[in-house]
């Protein structure tokens, strides 16, 4: 699907990257310049999203295609829903910020899956922004240790490798209208922000 959703910016990265950092210094950024901003994730907190956090805490087991496909279902709910569909958000002007999006299963599912069928599930609307936070495998899995949070499903140095390689492969050919940035997200945190809303405003935004 070609359709871009105005105003709506997705972050992007591998898991340990900084994207939720530098999403909410985003959000403190457009809240204390009174701009209307709606921010989001995925998974989401509703049912779908919470069945998958279970699968990625390791709490529930199944295949990796049926991961892909609740991410998917996930994701559908999450954009056209009635009640907090951010697709309706996004076109009646509001800015729409999401830590991740369709990107997320083309990189992470396509190690496991079939790239081909990773795509056709997430045939959804483009957004017209996207922030790719590239932070080194091992910086990365360092932060993560840093947490003491439990390893989730996918933080493994090999397997982020290959996410990497595919999330640069899927953003090699983004569609007409979709713009991009690529950070290093090996910088200090208030330098990022500084990168990321100094691009963003060179778009009024």
């Amino acid at each position: 699907m070609d359709k871009v959703l105005k105003s709506f910016i997705v972050f992007e990265g591998l898991d340990g990257a900084g994207t939720t950092t530098q999403i909410m210094n985003l959000a403190r950024y457009y809240e204390f310049n009174r701009r209307e901003y709606f921010l989001t994730r995925e998974p989401t907190d509703n049912p779908i999203g919470q069945l998958v956090r279970q699968v990625l805490q390791k709490k529930v087991a199944t295949t990796p295609e049926a991961l892909a496909l609740l991410y998917a279902a996930d994701r559908h709910d999450h954009l056209f829903s009635e009640s907090h569909g951010i697709a309706r958000m996004a076109e009646e002007g509001r800015i729409v910020i999401s830590d991740r999006y369709f990107y997320s299963s083309i990189a992470y599912q396509s190690v496991e899956c079939d790239p081909g069928f990773i795509r056709l599930i997430n045939a959804f609307p483009s957004p017209e922004f996207i922030i790719f936070v590239d932070t080194p495998v091992e910086e990365c899995l360092a932060r993560i240790e840093k947490r003491g949070e439990a390893r989730e499903l996918f933080d493994r140095g090999e397997f982020l490798t290959s996410v990497r390689e595919n999330y640069i492969r899927a953003f090699s050919s983004l569609p007409e209208g979709v713009k991009l940035l690529t950070v290093d997200g090996a910088q200090p945190i208030d330098t990022v922000e500084s990168e990321i809303r100094r691009w963003l405003s060179s778009f009024s935004l």
